[in-house]
């Protein structure tokens, strides 16, 4: 298909090499591994159409428009402590070390996920040495590059036209610094958004991505930037055959008002001047602008490895969103 799509075979054999050793270690034994996503609102399970009940400020029960977002670094971690990366399946939903969860329903209407009616995809599979692994850990946003074939590959700053799945999803494009969209999660709340001029739109928008890049990824220039907003979830306890991991919707937007935006993007599209954006970062885990003059944090983690939005829930006897493995 594509020059980057045949790149992802050698992706996935660097990430095999380094499950193999482990696996060596180990005695040689691997294990397939399957990571279940879910998205709640008021401490439901919520994906496709599924109405959101006690949304923002105001408690009010919106429509999901979009949910989606890149996980990478996945790991699993034993009890002394060591991180053992997964090596993830090439697929549609999956290069390299970097997966897109995407919880909206192919046909895009307003049912609630069922069996029938599933998620596009929320559920990362792979392989890892067999051992006795007791938590997880992974990171939500796109890798600055990973390493393919022994040389280092753009991945943030790469051509959505031509990258390979799912680094091609176009509405996962970060147009104006030409970078990715981490996290895109898009609510209509039950009347129109006002905006500050007046005017009204449908959605309240939450878009996160790194700012302040300089570079030109076009001309082979390497593109650096100022505010990274990538955060590690990292769980000590985690059981993949009974539990799952769970985006708490309300605690995002539990201090936002998602009727009203008072500048700039309509919601929070990362802006440090954006006034919505303070309480989305806060939720999230990570530090807007600095938390102190001279701290150079901004755009990194509050607490490394804790983000509020993320939990540990039991796992559901079906998985609703498989996507195309």
């Amino acid at each position: 298909m594509r020059t980057l799509r045949h790149m992802s075979i050698w992706a996935a054999a660097g990430l095999l090499f380094v499950a193999t050793e482990a696996a060596q270690a180990a005695g040689g034994k691997t294990q397939a591994v399957s990571i279940s996503f879910a998205i709640t609102a008021d401490g439901k399970q919520v994906g496709c159409g599924a109405p959101l009940a006690e949304l923002g400020a105001g408690h009010l029960t919106s429509k999901l428009h979009e949910a989606r977002f890149y996980v990478y670094g996945v790991k699993l971690i034993d009890a002394k402590g060591k991180r053992t990366p997964i090596a993830l399946a090439q697929n549609d939903w999956q290069y390299g070390d970097v997966a897109l969860l995407d919880f909206k329903d192919a046909r895009g209407g307003n049912a609630p996920c069922t069996e029938g009616n599933p998620a596009k995809n929320t559920t990362i599979i792979g392989e890892a040495p067999a051992g006795a692994h007791i938590g997880l850990e992974f990171s939500v946003g796109a890798p600055v590059e990973t390493i393919v074939d022994g040389k280092p590959v753009s991945i943030n700053h790469s051509n959505v036209e031509t990258a390979a799945p799912p680094l091609d999803v176009v509405g996962m494009a970060w147009n104006w610094q030409a970078g990715r969209r981490f996290v895109t999660l898009e609510v209509d709340p039950p009347s129109p958004v006002l905006k500050a001029d007046g005017s009204k739109t449908r959605s309240w928008m939450v878009h996160i991505g790194s700012t302040g890049c300089k570079g030109n990824p076009a001309t082979g220039e390497i593109v650096s930037c100022a505010h990274e907003n990538r955060f590690t979830v990292a769980f000590d306890r985690f059981d993949p055959k009974k539990q799952r991991v769970e985006f708490d919707f309300t605690r995002l937007l539990e201090k936002s008002d998602i009727t009203a935006d008072k500048g700039g993007a309509v919601g929070c599209m990362s802006a440090l001047d954006d006034p919505e954006c303070p309480a989305i970062f806060e939720a999230l885990g990570l530090n807007l602008a600095e938390s102190a003059p001279g701290a150079n944090d901004a755009g990194k983690q509050t607490r490394p490895g804790v983000s509020p939005v993320f939990k540990i829930g039991p796992a559901k006897t079906a998985d609703l969103g498989g996507g195309k493995q």
